[in-house]
């Protein structure tokens, strides 16, 4: 176990290793550059990275859960990180707020690069002090949300940001995984571009809490109203939540910044009426729930690829697959059966 003291090396480049309690009161007062380089250990694949940034994790936990956590997803070429900036603006240069922006770019399923962009698409924020940006790579992770947002979006709730919003790759099916980490789901769509509706599959639809469609303005204004109206009587058919929100259509421009007090005011509109009505807390704590049994999940699959037995039967049986030899299904059997059956490494401490 690493103490509080202790140290984990970084490259060179990154700067010097800070200590955990250092790592801690950095991000407790804000600090960005601190608050970034923990996120990097967050996403780091070295076990004294991850050993570390669970330790700080730990220790700023009580320090979070106090921000609204909105999620926009969206159609590629609708301005998704275009509407962010014009909220940033919003919060930022109307209402003195923080914002943090965890903006999740597609990988390469081929080399895991990723464009990471998302700084230069939102200049005016990346020079503000209220602000923090942090592009990270999905690497393929479901949903297009990369593997530590979760944790990341905790350690921006300890550094005081009050506003975070969660950008993800694209829309689909797999957007629930957004969802089910945020308060608030937007959906932005682009009008003028054949039919809207056709190109968003009723999941995304069924999560919205709210449809925006983007570019409202100059010759594209009546398209984007007509889209809108479109979008609302949709969303009518859908079953009524039991948040007690009813999801609603409105328009913007994120070039002219009309309507984006308007969709702010929607997000802060169903933040009260959720926590009036207790459904806030509710989904707050079921968010918990789900993130326990999934990183249940993610440890057990760690602990079966690691386990020397199932390393040295997994590529035979694979091979055996691919041949037709047997079914995957009976491979995975034998895989399941041989860990259950694998003797297991008794530490000092539990064998104490």
């Amino acid at each position: 176990m690493i103490g509080a003291d202790q140290t984990v090396s970084r490259p060179r480049s990154r700067g010097r290793a800070l200590s955990r309690q250092k790592y801690v009161n950095g991000i407790l007062r804000g600090d960005s550059v601190v608050l970034a380089q923990a996120i990097t250990l967050i996403e780091s694949s070295r076990s004294a990275d991850r050993d570390l940034a669970d330790l700080i994790l730990e220790d700023c936990f009580p320090a979070t859960g106090k921000s609204v956590r909105v999620g926009i997803s969206g159609v590629p070429g609708a301005g998704k990180s275009s509407v962010i900036e014009a909220l940033g603006k919003h919060l930022i240069g109307k209402l003195g707020q923080k914002i943090a922006v965890l903006a999740v770019d597609p990988s390469s399923q081929l080399s895991g690069g990723s464009i990471l962009g998302d700084k230069t698409r939102m200049a005016w924020l990346a020079s503000s002090d209220l602000a923090f940006i942090r592009p990270s790579p999905s690497r393929g992770s479901f949903g297009g949300v990369a593997q530590h947002t979760r944790e990341a979006m905790l350690l921006c709730e300890a550094a005081g940001f009050r506003n975070i919003i969660v950008e993800t790759v694209g829309v689909g099916q797999s957007e629930t995984a957004v969802h089910e980490m945020v308060d608030f789901f937007a959906l932005i769509m682009l009008a003028g571009a054949g039919d809207e509706l056709q190109g968003i599959k009723r999941g995304a639809m069924e999560l919205a809490d709210l449809v925006v469609m983007n570019k409202a303005d100059g010759a594209n204004q009546a398209a984007a109203e007509r889209a809108r109206a479109e979008a609302q009587s949709a969303l009518h058919f859908f079953p009524a939540s039991a948040s007690g929100w009813t999801p609603r259509a409105i328009t913007c421009s994120a070039l002219t910044g009309k309507g984006i007090e308007a969709l702010w005011n929607c997000v802060l509109e169903h933040a009260r009426i959720t926590r009036e009505n207790g459904w806030f807390t509710h989904t707050r704590r079921e968010q918990q729930r789900q993130w326990l049994q999934d990183m249940l999940n993610n440890g057990l699959r760690q602990l079966f690829d690691q386990d020397p037995a199932i390393q040295k039967r997994l590529g035979p049986l694979e091979q055996e697959v691919l041949a037709g030899r047997t079914s995957p299904f009976r491979a995975a059997q034998a895989l399941l059966k041989l860990y259950s059956e694998s003797p297991r490494k008794t530490s000092p401490d539990s064998a104490s």
